[in-house]
């Protein structure tokens, strides 16, 4: 037996803002029905799906999982990324790849990889 990644589930204190970014982030779309509760992804078909779940507490320490994002224009993108709302934490370059560790308006981490 094997299994498929569904998709993934990311906690907030606002759902809805929080697909909203990430929506924009990834030029997709906000599924009817978000609430501060719940929200989740249209899903695209080629993605998996993101969920978004209310919970009680703060974020308060590293992400255990984040999702890296890869452009070709990694300079614009990272501008557009901040104007949606991102907050940039630290640049890495290793040999030939280069990328930006960001945090999404609720602190998780995810990383913007020149492509």
């Amino acid at each position: 037996m094997s299994n498929t990644v569904y998709g993934l589930s990311v906690d907030a204190s606002d759902s809805e803002k929080l697909a909203h970014f990430w929506a924009e982030a990834l030029g997709r779309n906000v599924a009817p029905g978000a609430s501060p509760q719940f929200a989740t992804l249209d899903p695209d078909g080629a993605t998996p799906r993101l969920s978004f779940h209310q919970v009680p507490e703060p974020k308060s320490v590293k992400n255990r999982l984040h999702l890296d994002l890869i452009s070709p224009t990694f300079e614009a993108e990272s501008q557009r990324l901040i104007a949606l709302g991102a907050s940039r934490i630290r640049d890495v370059a290793q040999g030939s790849a280069r990328w930006t560790t960001f945090a999404d308006p609720e602190e998780n981490e995810f990383d913007l990889i020149a492509g």
